[in-house]
């Protein structure tokens, strides 16, 4: 099996129903942190990791993302004739090259396996990254991504990111059981989805990036639903791991859960603050807001 990972799944085909009535015309995921929509953000780090191709699971209403990653000529046109080549180098500085991108869409709401499996076809026979985007993680040093690419190439699996939560919060999450190390990361001895109080395996819980190999679309073929009558892709790595290695990547950043309103507003502040172009002026703005 491939020791690079080429493709990244992004799975956009959420309704975004937190954010209503902002979401009623535009995905959440082009909901902005400072100026940059948080879809940008998360496809950012898979270019810092060498991703090749970008595979998005899209749904209904969803075609301004698939603009966003196309050339706007007019735009362009008119940022050329005004003499913006600081905006315009920007502009398209971010997109992908030509065939990078790919489109497809999970036509009914039947969860993230099934948004996964979706994408079986453009992704073929090799392993893929996942990256959710409501999970934006700002690092301290190397990008997530970038960190469980390399811990793939030396010891290639299944890797899930992982970070810290307080153990009085385990119940919210999905919870891996630790076993010893290996490499950068350590063996994966269980995987819980919200586990009863008192009974989480650890503190660690899964943080919304994967590589996954192939075989787990074979799974997710198969799958019966399972919570919230949905095809769950937990379910579908467990019953993976009975035959392939999983690994866990601990990530020591910033994690912003984007899809809720306390973890967007945060990851706003928190972006804003790490701009040597906005801190100062931003952080006094902060000061006056909390003091007033």
């Amino acid at each position: 099996m491939s020791s690079k990972i080429r493709k990244a799944v992004f799975p956009v085909a959420g309704l975004g129903t937190r954010f209503l009535p902002a979401t009623k015309a535009m995905p959440k995921e082009m909901l902005t942190v400072v100026d940059r929509p948080v879809i940008q953000h998360v496809v950012d780090e898979a270019r810092e990791a060498d991703i090749e191709h970008f595979v998005f699971v899209t749904g209904r209403n969803k075609q301004v993302i698939e603009d966003h990653f196309d050339r706007s000529y007019e735009l362009e046109d008119t940022l050329q004739e005004r003499g913006k080549k600081p905006e315009l180098e920007l502009l398209t500085s971010d997109l992908p090259g030509a065939g990078q991108t790919s489109f497809t869409r999970q036509q009914a709401p039947l969860g993230l396996g099934h948004a996964v499996w979706c994408a079986r076809d453009i992704v073929g026979r090799e392993p893929f990254a996942l990256l959710l985007p409501d999970m934006l993680h700002q690092p301290k040093t190397r990008p997530c991504m970038a960190m469980m690419v390399e811990a793939y190439a030396k010891n290639p699996g299944n890797y899930v990111a992982v970070y810290e939560v307080p153990e009085s919060q385990t119940h919210q999450y999905g919870i891996v059981g630790r076993g010893k190390d290996v490499g950068h990361g350590f063996e994966i001895t269980a995987m819980v989805e919200k586990p009863a109080a008192g009974k989480a395996p650890s503190n660690l819980a899964i943080s919304g990036r994967y590589i996954l190999e192939p075989a787990i679309f074979d799974i997710l073929q198969t799958q019966p639903r399972g919570a919230g009558g949905e095809i769950q892709l937990t379910d579908a790595m467990k019953t993976l791991a009975a035959t392939r290695p999983f690994y866990g990547i601990t990530f020591d950043g910033q994690i912003h859960d984007c899809g809720m309103k306390i973890g967007f507003l945060v990851a706003n502040v928190a972006y804003a603050l790490a701009r040597h172009d906005l801190a100062p002026t931003f952080r006094q703005e902060l000061r006056k807001l909390i003091d007033g």
